[in-house]
């Protein structure tokens, strides 16, 4: 599942390559612009039985996208799914990695822990060790590797069953929080290094101002509702040693 929001240029080599490996492909166009839904429209004419096109008329970000995947996915019949980002950022040639170790830990999410190369811009790179701190307050536990990477593996059912109950961020701050919520909730997390790079479209969505914003209240959020779930956590690092 690739959520899409104006990568018209990188999106069609991503798509090839998730193809190469035999998958099926969704995409969630998010509210793109003509230029970048007439691509979406070619590649699943170019593809009718492999790919399938699911469309917001209106952005609803990141989040909203991946939400709708995962509905669609359920409705298909399917009961895991991949996600993978629509700039070209992440090394698809590591799809059979993510699914050999899936089939390891069925009940897991699978989730990518990004080695970069020179092309990472460092004041982000920084950046990400602040989340990757609060994410580990937030779960009392170093679990999670990597919460901001969107390539990963999602048994569904989980991912469905705590959206029914709780509003998740809709913007970039969902990659984290799914993360958190989902291991709250029981539901193990695996780390797999894989090569990232920044992107190969040279197109980011990230808003400084609005998504840091959301990202922070996120993590004053979950660091309340930790504290709510303190004993439960204790016990289970207690049960783990």
């Amino acid at each position: 599942m690739i959520p899409v929001y104006d990568h018209e240029h990188a999106i069609g080599a991503v798509v090839e390559a998730v193809l190469a490996h035999g998958l099926p492909c969704m995409l969630v166009d998010d509210g793109s612009k003509n230029s970048c839904a007439l691509v979406l429209d070619q590649l699943a004419a170019k593809h009718p039985d492999k790919v399938m096109l699911v469309r917001h008329a209106v952005n609803q970000g990141k989040g909203g996208a991946v939400l709708t995947g995962f509905r669609s996915a359920a409705q298909a019949g399917y009961t895991h799914l991949l996600q993978v980002d629509a700039d070209g950022q992440h090394a698809t040639s590591d799809i059979p990695r993510f699914i050999a170790l899936s089939r390891l830990h069925p009940h897991a999410v699978i989730a990518g822990c990004p080695v970069y190369d020179e092309s990472v811009p460092k004041l982000r790179l920084y950046a990400r060790y602040l989340t990757h701190v609060w994410i580990w307050i937030n779960t009392l536990s170093f679990a999670i590797r990597d919460s901001m990477c969107g390539f990963r593996i999602y048994p569904v059912a989980p991912v469905l069953s705590l959206a029914s109950r709780c509003t998740l961020g809709k913007r970039m701050n969902f990659d984290p929080e799914i993360l958190v919520r989902l291991f709250w909730d029981g539901v193990q997390v695996v780390n797999l290094p894989t090569r990232v790079t920044y992107p190969s479209d040279g197109v980011s969505h990230f808003n400084a101002f609005r998504d840091n914003v959301l990202i922070s209240r996120m993590h004053t959020v979950l660091f309340f509702g930790m504290l709510i779930r303190l004993p439960k956590l204790l016990a289970r690092k207690w049960r783990s040693a």
